[in-house]
């Protein structure tokens, strides 16, 4: 059922936690925060047009806000102003790319993606939003020489953030007609004006812009040397940045019970990323804690994503000295609960039940993402590990019995899958000190798969051959035997004859 008023007020709550994250992420990036205000709110009207899941709220973010870093810095180091440019210039090819993938469909690849690395990308997505918000409670242990508050606000900063948790958890038990998340802000804001009280606000993050972004193409060099320097930056941003979206996309679906197109989802986030760009903001992706939060507060309609972008211009434009003076602590208040939310906690208490490879994988995905604050790291480090340890698993499971048919007749039965983990266990299923006069390998209940497949066949038979025996091979599928004819030796098995390989 369509409820737009849900889809209004999710959208209003959203756009006052996308204010100090697109802000925070401009610093990351070593930009004004004008860029990724801007960002926010063009990515969001955008993507409420051409996006391929509703309800989906796509800003700039910290995934992609690290990996421009680099790009801003050499950029400045050519000239003053240069890094924003080449920054935009990135965002450009960046939403190129990523139109190119979806097209390309490149969200088939997802697949690759085992489920525990999935879950341990959202527990550590919870884990950097929750730590993210340690700074504003004075509590960065990490750079405890530059705290952002001073001991005398801690009392009314720990006031109003247990006034907004409060708020957030107890009102929906007697009404759920507004946010609560929005009412909390409104109550402690309101409260903090009244009294006074000395706490870190918006303000504190940075000067708000005061006019609508102004089209313009980035004012760099359009040649070849450009191109170099911009290009793994945008082909970085454009495949961490459809990952998460992806991942995002999933969580909504399983959420809402519903299903939506990643290709045109894709295409979406790249024409998002070059429009933005042309108007000064930065490329971002889908956010999981604020697209979690806009679905938990009723949006489900485009109306919401669009809601939360307008709201955020408005906001900025029209109410900057209100926006300004919303304590610091009343959004980490919000932001803890979007962690809360975020959090994958079925899987966290299924830690006991699942096998003891897939708690590893989602571990350690938790472990390095948090570690590095990258999630492409911790994507690619928890995909490495779940194919070494499944290579592991499926190694095993290849079986050799054999049987003698006769004093001079030994016949082994190759069963699994033959490929480089796998080749250890088949060769040491052979006894190769046993020297009938004949010998018939069968491998119809086999597969081999690559080169060390074909070369474990090979040096079996070129052994048993040394000492005497005749070898025969049978069964072999047309992939294994087209596999073996390129590259294989032992004419046995349908290889090509010539100089025997070493098997020494």
């Amino acid at each position: 059922m369509f409820r737009p008023h849900r889809d209004v007020l999710a959208g209003l709550v959203v756009a006052f936690a996308m204010i100090p994250e697109a802000i925070a992420f401009s610093g990351i990036a070593g930009v004004d925060p004008r860029v990724g205000l801007f960002g926010a709110f063009i990515l969001a009207v955008t993507l409420a047009v051409v996006g391929g899941r509703s309800a989906m709220i796509t800003s700039a973010t910290g995934s992609t806000a690290l990996l421009m870093t680099g790009l801003v810095q050499q950029g400045d180091g050519l000239g003053a102003g240069l890094g924003l440019q080449y920054l935009l210039a990135a965002g450009v090819l960046t939403g190129i790319l990523q139109i190119a993938w979806g097209y390309l469909r490149l969200a088939h690849q997802m697949r690759f993606v085992p489920q525990p690395v999935m879950a341990g990308f959202v527990n550590a997505l919870a884990i950097l939003i929750f730590l993210a918000q340690l700074p504003q409670l004075g509590l960065d242990f990490f750079h405890p020489d530059k705290q952002a508050i001073g001991a005398a606000q801690l009392p009314a900063v720990y006031g109003l953030l247990a006034l907004t948790l409060a708020i957030i958890y107890l009102l929906p038990r007697l009404s759920t007609v507004v946010p609560s998340a929005l009412v909390a802000i409104l109550i402690s804001t309101g409260l903090s004006i009244r009294l006074g009280l000395d706490v870190p606000t918006v303000a504190t993050l940075g000067i708000l812009p005061s006019g609508l972004p102004q089209f313009g193409l980035p004012q760099v060099p359009f040649n070849l040397s450009t191109l170099g320097l911009i290009l793994p930056t945008a082909l970085a941003i454009s495949l961490v940045g459809l990952m998460e979206t992806f991942l995002t996309q999933d969580i909504l679906d399983e959420l809402t019970d519903s299903s939506s197109s990643k290709n045109i989802e894709a295409r979406g986030q790249g024409i998002g990323n070059v429009v933005s760009s042309l108007f000064g903001g930065m490329a971002g992706c889908a956010l999981v804690g604020q697209s979690v939060m806009n679905v938990g507060y009723g949006g489900r309609s485009r109306l919401s994503t669009l809601t939360s972008g307008v709201s955020l211009l408005a906001m900025i434009l029209l109410a900057s000295n209100w926006v300004n003076q919303i304590p610091m602590a009343t959004l980490v208040g919000v932001m803890v609960m979007i962690a809360i939310n975020t959090a994958n906690w079925d899987s966290i208490r299924a830690i006991r039940r699942i096998p003891k490879s897939d708690s590893a994988v989602m571990l350690l995905t938790v472990v390095v993402t948090v570690l590095t604050h990258n999630l492409a790291v911790g994507l690619l480090a928890g995909v490495a590990l779940a194919g070494i340890l499944f290579s592991r698993k499926v190694a095993k499971v290849i079986e050799v019995s054999s049987e003698l048919l006769a004093p001079d007749h030994r016949l082994y039965r190759v069963r699994g899958q033959l490929f480089f983990v796998s080749t250890i266990y088949f060769r040491q299923g052979f006894d190769l000190h046993d020297h009938p006069t004949r010998i018939t390998i069968n491998m119809a209940e086999a597969h081999i798969w690559d080169q060390s497949g074909v070369t474990a066949l090979d040096q079996v038979i070129r052994k048993m051959k040394l000492k005497g025996s005749s070898v025969e091979v049978l069964g072999l599928n047309p992939e294994s035997t087209n596999l073996f004819a390129r590259i294989g030796i032992a004419p046995e098995a349908g290889g090509r004859g010539g100089t025997p390989i070493h098997v020494g």
